[in-house]
């Protein structure tokens, strides 16, 4: 194995054709990671592949490199790479990597994903494109009304299989594969390999080459910190940390989409330059809070772990967990984002007595104790609220579902039920005196008001 990281330390070696080395140039890619030293030559001899590979391990390029090498010579105008992933930003993020890498090369690319006008996706379909990088529900969209045709599939990708599991996607994975040509190179990548992900290899790749980097221990270069803190006291304890730590770029992660809206809000009143990323928000929303990490103008930026798919931003200096993860995997997958490219990085976790169980399973992981810290100056002691609002939702308007079940009031005196001529008041009911008996044969009428259900259904 050494041997071969030796063979393909400069990207030379892999002899791409001229437009992709101008790509390469282009990106400022020099050195290859292992993963792309041990991945491309294996996608470039049609092999089926099962990545594992955490975020920043470069396997982006991993298959892109390749499939633009495939691409190049044959036919043009209809698709013949599908990579499925489960974010719109991700999904964004690797079509961005091919407009870059394949830019000499004449090969159309598009990515298709929900929360934006699909005809606009529709018009640049017609027009032809060789690569496409979908979210699943949309794809789907698309096959129904075919407006895609992947008839003359050649190869398949699945990125972050995992998280396509979370989210509920294997359903329609499933669902597309029936729509592919039986003949096809398929690549798998995921940052964990639990059961479920197993079973879907056997399914989709023959004979696959098993490549696994950086898997079961994190970067050597960050440094991990745990902060025991009760869970009415984080907000407090995170507002504590950022002003009392030198920081570059924060990332926060948090359980929720509720919670990072909430967090992100609450940053941005005490003057810190935050942004939330979560499910609820518009592309167009997401989109610039994202660029606005990238580019500097937010220094924090608040996310779930689904909506963090896809965020790929050098110079993070430090990772926090508000909420901790509920495996090791994803705590590793977690502060992948920081301590990259040799740079050093910091991951903070704060702690409830909850969480004792999956702190000891990091542990294992790591293979040593994370240090437990506590700040001076902060008041540990706070009782909690008797009703704790701090994450608690609005009230929800009522929202009617049928029109006609709630009409608008109409102004003015309600009109009367009695026929009698205009003017004429209607008459009252005639009253028993006080003390008579009710005629023979008759019922009293119920005091409750309005009789009993059964009464109300014989009428």
């Amino acid at each position: 194995m050494a041997e071969l990281q030796k063979e393909f330390m400069d990207f030379k070696t892999f002899n791409f054709h001229s437009s992709i080395a101008a790509g390469i140039e282009a990106a400022g890619y020099q050195t290859p990671t292992p993963i792309q030293r041990k991945a491309i030559p294996a996608v470039l001899k049609g092999q089926d592949i099962m990545g594992l590979a955490q975020t920043g391990t470069g396997k982006t390029a991993a298959f892109v490199l390749p499939i633009l090498e495939r691409l190049i010579n044959g036919g043009r105008g209809f698709v013949r790479a599908l990579i499925v992933a489960p974010t719109r930003e991700l999904a964004e993020q690797i079509n961005d990597n091919i407009c870059t890498l394949g830019k000499k090369t004449g090969l159309r690319s598009i990515s298709i994903y929900g929360g934006v006008n699909i005809t606009t996706q529709i018009a640049k379909l017609a027009r032809g494109v060789d690569i496409v990088v979908a979210c699943p529900g949309r794809l789907l969209d698309h096959l129904k009304q075919r407006t895609v045709s992947l008839s003359r599939l050649e190869v398949l990708v699945l990125d972050e299989a995992d998280h396509m599991f979370d989210m509920g996607f294997f359903p329609d994975i499933k669902r597309i594969m029936q729509q592919l040509p039986a003949r096809r190179q398929n690549l798998l990548f995921s940052a964990t390999m639990p059961r479920e992900i197993l079973h879907l290899a056997r399914e989709v790749l023959y004979q696959p080459v098993t490549i696994q980097i950086g898997i079961t221990a994190p970067a050597d270069t960050v440094t991990h910190a745990i902060y025991p803190v009760a869970h009415h006291l984080k907000t407090r304890l995170l507002l504590e940390l950022l002003k009392n730590t030198s920081t570059e770029s924060v990332l926060i992660f948090t359980r929720t989409k509720h919670r990072a809206k909430r967090v992100g809000e609450q940053l941005a009143k005490k003057g810190f330059k935050a942004a939330s990323i979560q499910g609820n928000l518009s592309q167009n929303r997401r989109r610039e809070a994202l660029n606005g990490f990238r580019d500097g103008t937010y220094q924090i930026l608040v996310a779930t772990d689904i909506a963090a798919r896809g965020i790929d931003v050098s110079g993070v200096s430090h990772v926090i967990n508000y909420d901790i993860p509920n495996t090791p995997d994803a705590y590793i997958h977690r502060i992948g984002r920081t301590g990259r490219a040799a740079r050093t990085g910091e991951a903070f976790t704060l702690v409830t007595d909850d969480d004792i169980n999956v702190v000891r399973g990091i542990e294992r992981v790591l293979g040593a104790r994370i240090k437990s810290k506590v700040l001076d100056d902060f008041d540990y002691d706070i009782p909690a609220p008797k009703n704790n609002q701090e994450f608690a939702r609005p009230p929800r308007k009522p929202v009617p579902r049928h029109k006609s079940l709630h009409r608008q009031k109409k102004t003015g005196p309600k009109p009367s039920r009695s026929t009698s001529p205009a003017g004429a008041k209607p008459a009252r009911p005639q009253q028993r005196p006080a003390g008579s008996k009710p005629a023979a044969g008759s019922k009293p009428k119920p005091r409750h008001g309005g009789g009993s259900f059964r009464s109300r259904r014989s009428r």
